[in-house]
């Protein structure tokens, strides 16, 4: 080849070069990569249900139930609840007994049928939905029919169990729940039952006077989740006069607008209910219904709530002067405040609610529940070193077996617990208004929704993830066709130097914590993006219990390792007084446990001035095989500390963990190497340390 033939083609491959080159820089300059604080709402979403005006728009819209296909640990806890206690109350619960039950019969009359079945319906339903499976669904679907079939003339449905001091209006709270349910089971299959049957319900509210509308106890607190389904219900349908009905609903629900103060102290009210003035803030948009909500969630972890997991200790009720990190939540209050935090961000856009919901899902809920899910337990502490079927009234508020695991450790928590993890995995991807998606709370996961402009695109995005047990997020797009939409990914609080790359190209862009990530692009097939959220050791001081100190990393927050020995039980004898079986349940398969101590739990941790990173090791292990990490042998990483005996911090007279000792702790005992795992594997922990000296 001469010489002249030889310039020629060096200039078409440089040609080639520069014009790839150009298409490159082309593709990256339509790329739009921002950090926002919240989403724009000047525009609504187009494809999915969010709120019709005059309501305020949501900044996140709920995804219908069964659009995200679970992965990883969310997957197994998800199957796991399927072959435990969820799929199984069914058979073995006598409240959910068929006979004779008041929800399964077609006139609302029987001698047993409250709050159970739609406890558990509209949690198994959402299990079914999320694994596809066929055998829930068709379960759900019997029990709906005859709901369906319960309604009468007026419009009532359902039970007609009333409170003993009212026998004109029956107990409204159960039909709360069902109507979730069938919300849920409408997104699922779009029966055309539902809006009908919702509506008549609604006119039968309208005409019940304000003086016997919610007004026993149950209802009078929970009234926000009929209002949640009002609107719900006036989204689809635009009949106005459902405003009139929401604004009579909230007049007659419990005030959770007081200042420095709220309407009751039970735990569970407390986690479902705060939401409720930030629900009527849709209506009114006055900011100052907005702010309770913000209001009510501090003050109950201002006095009860200086504690690590997210919670507060109120035990059943919340008391003056029983704060101290032995005094545990039910398993209800966990599972609804998750659900008020999932709500939450769609209403506010704030991402300080994912980043709660986190918070309980991964460190005080797991812990709470057996790891093959065919136990829980009533009440779980940050701080608690015997699982047992004591009575530890009066250092807890019940009287009762309430700290052991057992299937049937309470009416209510046996049922309601069945909500946790589908509701938690239906949030994990949210639409926008801008017609795009967010992914919001971190798991492995596949979610296909629409997006774009005009008529929209159905694309799938893929995510892959061992978080909270790795910082690295990885997503991919699967499009038919190249489609321009928003991306956002939520940078948590916790995380000061979050970085993304677009197939394997890093982003020049910094990130707050506590916002979202938005790249706006038109994605084509195969396109990857990176979101990798550095974890560091970081340090929680409770001031106001006893200086005692709590150690995260990342979104976790760890524990002391203590041995658990498990002792079998008798699960009827230990069963509470409110808990039954049903007649040909096969006890023997559903155990009750006892944990107890085989190692020493009552360490202080040996802290200095030095940077964490030096007093602390990280210990990675590989992921579990099983896909599960909330157990002991299964973490995947520990941290090796230090720490010293405390002798004189022992087992109260109450069996419990005695009160913190006001740290720093003086000890003449010998300083040891001690293991601290993730505080949800830990069904007996140590989450708030004294410090030692």
């Amino acid at each position: 080849m001469n010489k002249k033939n030889q310039a020629t083609k060096k200039l078409k491959q440089a040609a080639a070069v520069c014009a790839f080159a150009l298409t490159a820089f082309g593709a990256f300059a339509q790329d739009k990569i921002t950090n926002v604080k919240r989403p724009s709402t000047k525009t609504a979403n187009t494809f999915y249900t969010g709120n019709r005006l005059p309501l305020q728009p949501l900044s996140f819209v709920k995804l219908p139930a069964g659009s995200v296909k679970p992965g990883g640990w969310v997957l197994k806890y998800l199957e796991l609840q399927r072959d435990g206690l969820t799929g199984q109350l069914g058979s073995i619960s006598a409240w959910l007994e068929k006979n004779n039950n008041a929800w399964f019969s077609n006139d609302g009359k029987g001698d047993h049928g409250w709050e159970e079945v739609p406890y558990w319906l509209k949690g198994y339903g959402n299990l079914g939905y999320a694994l596809n499976d066929a055998t829930i669904i068709a379960e759900t679907k019997l029990w709906l029919n005859k709901v369906f079939e319960s309604q009468q003339p007026d419009g009532y449905f359902g039970p007609k169990l009333s409170p003993n001091d009212r026998k004109e209006i029956p107990d409204l709270w159960p039909n709360m729940l069902m109507l979730w349910t069938l919300q849920s089971y409408y997104e699922y299959t779009n029966d055309a039952r539902v809006i009908p049957f919702m509506l008549k319900y609604s006119k039968w509210l309208m005409n019940v006077p304000d003086e016997k509308l919610l007004k026993t106890y149950w209802e009078n607190s929970r009234g926000g989740d009929n209002l949640y389904s009002v609107y719900w219900l006036y989204n689809r349908t635009g009949e106005k006069w459902l405003l009139d009905l929401a604004h009579k609903i909230h007049r007659n629900t419990a005030d959770w607008s007081q200042k420095n103060n709220l309407p009751n102290w039970h735990n569970v009210n407390v986690a479902q209910c705060f939401r409720e003035p930030a629900t009527y803030y849709m209506q009114t948009k006055d900011s100052n219904h907005l702010k309770a909500t913000y209001n009510d969630f501090f003050l109950i972890r201002t006095l009860y709530g200086q504690v690590p997991g997210g919670m507060f200790g109120a035990d059943e009720n919340a008391r003056r002067g029983y704060d101290d990190p032995r005094q545990a939540v039910e398993t209800c209050g966990l599972v609804e405040q998750m659900a008020s935090n999932e709500l939450l961000v769609g209403i506010t856009g704030d991402p300080f609610w994912a980043d709660h919901c986190e918070n309980v899902a991964f460190n005080s809920y797991p812990a709470a529940v057996m790891p093959d899910f065919k136990g829980l337990r009533y009440l779980t502490a940050p701080n608690m070193a015997v699982s047992d079927s004591r009575n530890h009234a009066p250092g807890i508020q019940n009287e009762g077996p309430f700290l052991m695991m057992n299937p049937f450790s309470s009416r209510c928590c046996q049922h309601n617990h069945a909500m946790g993890w589908p509701y938690y995995n239906e949030h994990l991807w949210m639409a926008t208004p801008d017609n795009g998606i967010v992914a919001m709370l971190y798991s492995e996961s596949e979610v296909r929704a629409k997006v774009g402009s005009g008529k929209g695109t159905e694309v799938t995005l893929k995510q892959s993830t061992h978080y909270p047990f790795d910082d690295k997020i990885k997503i991919e797009v699967n499009a038919a066709a190249a489609t321009n939409f928003p991306l956002y990914m939520r940078i948590p609080a916790w995380c000061s130097n979050a970085t993304i790359s677009i197939n394997g190209v890093a982003q020049n862009v910094s990130f707050e914590a506590g916002s979202y990530a938005r790249i706006e692009r038109k994605w084509k097939q195969g396109d990857v993006v990176e979101l990798t959220v550095p974890m560091k050791l970081q340090k929680d001081v409770w001031a106001k219990n006893k200086n005692s100190v709590s150690i995260n990393y990342g979104p976790l927050t760890f524990s002391l390792k203590i041995e658990e020995q498990y002792k079998l039980m008798d699960s009827k004898k230990s069963a509470i007084g409110d808990s039954k079986w049903q007649a040909n349940a096969d006890q023997s398969k559903w155990p009750s446990f006892e944990i107890y101590p085989a190692s020493m739990w009552n360490y202080g941790l040996l802290l200095n001035d030095q940077p964490l990173e030096q007093q602390f090791e990280i210990v990675k292990k590989s992921w579990p095989t099983n896909n599960f990490p909330f157990t002991q042998d299964a973490v995947p990483f520990m941290i090796k500390a230090k720490g010293k005996i405390i002798p004189e911090w022992i087992l109260d007279k109450n069996g419990l963990v005695d009160l913190l000792p006001q740290s720093p702790v003086q000890t003449s005992t010998k300083a040891q190497n001690i293991e601290l795992i993730p505080m949800g594997a830990a069904r007996l922990r140590i989450s708030s340390f004294p410090v030692v000296k």
